[in-house]
């Protein structure tokens, strides 16, 4: 049963209708945020002009402009009242196009101005998350006392398109995992059983064989989905981990717990080992706030006086330049976690000329350097400056740009955001979870909030761990460029957000002279093995590109039909398909010699064919779908 089933099995499609989804992690990567009526009502609906508000009131859509603070961008909303919700949507031809169902709809995190007036949404609480917003025309059920929720609908245009932009460009597609990641199916299925769990109990007593069952379910589904996805991980007894062993002591002695131990895993390095049967729910690693490293050090330290006040200064700069000196201070409460840290972090800013040259020609060198050019302009504008204005706080032997970059790829590779007690969510180093590698098949989706009742940040199995097992969290939905750049490893399995952008010309192809099209548009394509539909019209090729290329041949063409005329279309599409993957192929070369080269050369291997693999089920898609259409026209001419 997938999750969207289950759902239907828990509230019918009679009473209730699903508002909502979303999940505690999502909201803690602000990828989904849910924004509360009162907040319309405080900071939106006074800066309306009369008629506007006199058009709510009636019923009518307003058109409002909706300012996000953070990114510096606009978005134009349609506002809508029907009691008791208010509705912030977006109706733009794109999003329209997109048809998308309640659970691809993303917020917006950030602070907001309607017209010329600040507005401010403030920190939302993670605990409106808790719930799904289960709506019917009479009734809303929530479970807390901040009003009733709405969601902002995300479109092309708006910054956060980026973070989401794979699941949406191939949501109508047919893929093996469902609709999205592992991650995300799994992160659904355990807020349903956590829905289940919390109902009241007048509630679960009137159709107690009911809820029960549907948690079996529920448990089972999660059961069978971890099996289907399981990696196995090599473990080598034999690797000492004396520095690691020390930090967990010294964590438990501050108040940590933990079911987990450090132990070496093959291909991965470092990894954190389940020393227990673990099940759903049970808390593999507690950490308690006061190990956690936190900008609250930074304002502690000598060095706040002098960063504080020069504009521009983010607190994760600050925790950046704070950790290059403290991991030289031998007092350092945190000492011994900084002596399980490796001399060097192995990520793609650390790649050497032999591993730059081999990535030539792919976006990943691009992203590489980029990135290097930002943090060198950045450490150019601290550097020496601070070293020669305040030589006793920013000592220069402590302040190279070897040991900035270090410090970089120690946050990028380490840090998590957490949301501490005080509801703001902070960029961290957490002890001992750094530990926890990567997966696309998780154990751990549901972290990142402190418990205020324990004021310890919990680790909770989202998915049973045997004893022996390696327990993995998920460091998010992210592309092996994006893995390899900033966290040093490629991940293994099949990483749905691995897709190539392609850019099409459309002088380059046969267009009317009057096409209305722009000169240029920019699709993505992804191994056609995450798809099950490779009959004719499809290919295993994602439909948004199919569509495009079918319009830019033939803007009047509407149905996918088995005529002449459309399988001629289809014949033009995949030739050139074909060719320009064919010719991208040729430029991603052959592959290297994985035997006596550098790490960073591997890992520049790897990625190279983790392209290639993707290419080539393009190519093969591509000929397979060639051989249909010219059978399907073949057979045409023998009827005629």
């Amino acid at each position: 049963m997938r999750s969207d089933e289950v759902l239907h099995a828990m509230f019918g499609n009679e009473k209730w209708q699903i508002e909502r989804v979303i999940s505690e992690v999502e909201l803690l990567s602000k990828e989904n945020i849910v924004f509360f009526s009162d907040e319309i009502e405080k900071h939106i609906i006074p800066d309306l002009k009369e008629k506007d508000s006199k058009d709510l009131s009636e019923g009518k859509a307003v058109q409002v402009v909706v300012y996000d603070e953070d990114t510096k961008n606009s978005f134009n909303l349609k506002l809508t009242f029907q009691q008791p919700f208010y509705h912030l949507s977006d109706t733009t031809e794109l999003f329209e196009k997109m048809e998308l169902t309640p659970g691809q709809r993303i917020g917006f995190s950030s602070n907001f101005k309607l017209a010329d007036t600040f507005i401010s949404f403030g920190s939302i609480s993670s605990s409106s998350m808790e719930s799904v917003e289960l709506c019917s025309s009479d009734k809303t059920v929530d479970t807390n006392d901040d009003g009733y929720s709405i969601g902002l609908e995300l479109h092309g245009d708006d910054p956060l398109f980026d973070k989401k932009k794979v699941e949406l460009y191939f949501g109508e597609f047919d893929t093996q995992s469902g609709l999205y990641s592992t991650r995300n199916e799994l992160e659904t299925l355990n807020l349903l059983l956590s829905l289940v769990e919390s109902l009241p109990a007048s509630q679960m007593h009137e159709q107690l064989n009911v809820w029960k069952d549907l948690q079996c379910a529920i448990i089972n589904k999660i059961h069978e989905f971890g099996n289907q996805n399981k990696v196995d991980a090599e473990i080598d007894r034999n690797y000492i981990c004396e520095k690691e062993k020390n930090l967990v002591q010294w964590g438990e002695r501050n108040g940590a717990r933990t079911k987990l131990e450090i132990a070496y895993v093959e291909g991965a390095g470092r990894g954190a080992v389940a020393v227990e049967d673990l099940n759903i729910g049970d808390i593999a690693l507690e950490i308690p706030v006061s190990i956690i490293i936190s900008e609250e050090l930074v304002y502690k330290s000598d060095m706040y006086n002098i960063l504080g006040k020069m504009d521009g200064m983010s607190s994760e700069t600050m925790l950046l330049l704070w950790s290059m000196k403290e991991k030289h201070n031998c007092e350092s409460k945190f000492k011994n976690y900084f002596d399980t840290l490796p001399e060097e972090f192995n990520t793609g800013l650390s790649f050497g000329v032999h591993a730059i040259m081999a990535l030539e020609g792919t976006l990943l060198l691009e992203e590489i350097m980029q990135a290097k050019e930002h943090l060198r302009m950045q450490y150019d504008e601290l550097f020496p400056a601070l070293c020669n204005d305040y030589p006793d706080i920013f000592p220069q032997e402590f302040y190279t740009w070897e040991q900035f970059l270090w410090a970089c790829e120690l946050w990028y590779s380490n840090s998590m955001k957490v949301m501490l007690a005080d509801g703001k969510l902070r960029t961290c180093l957490i002890p001992i979870a750094g530990f926890l590698n990567h997966s696309l098949n998780p154990h751990i989706v549901r972290y990142g909030k402190v418990d205020s009742a324990t004021n310890t940040l919990k680790f909770p199995l989202s998915r049973s761990c045997s004893a022996g097992e390696q327990c993995c969290l998920s460091y998010g939905n992210f592309s092996t460029s994006h893995f390899i750049t900033f966290y040093g490893f490629s991940p293994q399995g099949d990483n749905p957000y691995d897709v190539i952008p392609i850019d099409i010309d459309v002088g380059q192809v046969d267009c009317i002279e009057d096409c209305s099209m722009s000169n240029w548009t920019t699709h993505m394509v992804w191994g056609t093995w995450l798809s099950n539909n490779h009959n004719i019209f499809h290919y295993g090729l994602p439909s948004p590109l199919l569509d495009y290329l079918r319009r830019v041949r033939n803007p009047t063409q509407q149905e996918k039909t088995l005529v002449p005329a459309n399988l001629e279309i289809e014949l033009e599409v995949l030739e050139d398909l074909e060719s320009t993957f064919s010719g991208m192929l040729e430029n991603l070369g052959d592959t290297l010699d994985r035997e006596n080269t550098r790490w960073d050369v591997k890992l520049a291997v790897e990625f190279k064919d983790v392209q290639r693999r993707i290419v080539s089920s393009i190519i093969t898609s591509c000929s397979a779908g060639r051989k249909l259409v010219e059978n399907e026209l073949s057979r045409f001419m023998s009827e005629g």
